[in-house]
């Protein structure tokens, strides 16, 4: 038998019972969409979470979708799920964003400050989301790959601006 300290538990729980508030409305929501007749719908609607482990150990967690708990669909425009991976050893931080039924030609990437905005539409899919980027990058590095549903964007990293220090005379 386990000795587990109660406080860790809980924080468990509490944890879980914050990730399952958005969904407890969902099967009302749900059935008064379908039950009116007069209802034009949109489709799929999603929405999730994303539970990583951060670098400092801490968990992060991030949510994703096109609608939002409690609300109707916002737009006929997905967010796609997106990640950010960054690799110190390689000096690269790469954006992977899944975006299936869209064509190369059908994505729009900009760099704008410190965010990557990507856009991409064909046909009834349309995606739409602003990655925000928190690490120092080589803006004119930047290169997309897109293969089977799968867009890559990569940076180079920049070094960190060192402080100049400067020493002072005690007079």
């Amino acid at each position: 038998m386990h000795n587990y300290d109660i406080n860790e538990w809980d924080e468990f729980d509490h944890l879980f019972q914050k990730m399952m508030r958005p969904f407890k409305g969902l099967d009302k929501m749900w059935n008064d969409m379908t039950s009116s007749e007069n209802v034009q719908t949109f489709g799929p609607y999603y929405y999730g979470y994303s539970l990583t482990v951060g670098p400092d150990g801490k968990p992060v967690i991030k949510e994703y979708g096109n609608v939002q708990p409690g609300l109707l669909q916002k737009s006929e425009t997905r967010e796609p799920f997106v990640d950010v991976i960054v690799d110190n050893k390689e000096k690269i931080l790469k954006i992977v964003a899944e975006m299936p039924g869209v064509e190369k030609k059908d994505i729009k990437i900009e760099v704008v400050g410190r965010a990557v905005n990507l856009d991409a539409e064909n046909n009834d899919k349309k995606y739409h989301t602003k990655v925000p980027i928190k690490q120092k990058v080589d803006e004119d590095s930047v290169k997309a790959t897109y293969s089977n549903g799968i867009l890559e964007v990569k940076f180079k990293l920049k070094e960190e601006d060192r402080p100049q220090g400067r020493t002072v005379q005690v007079e």
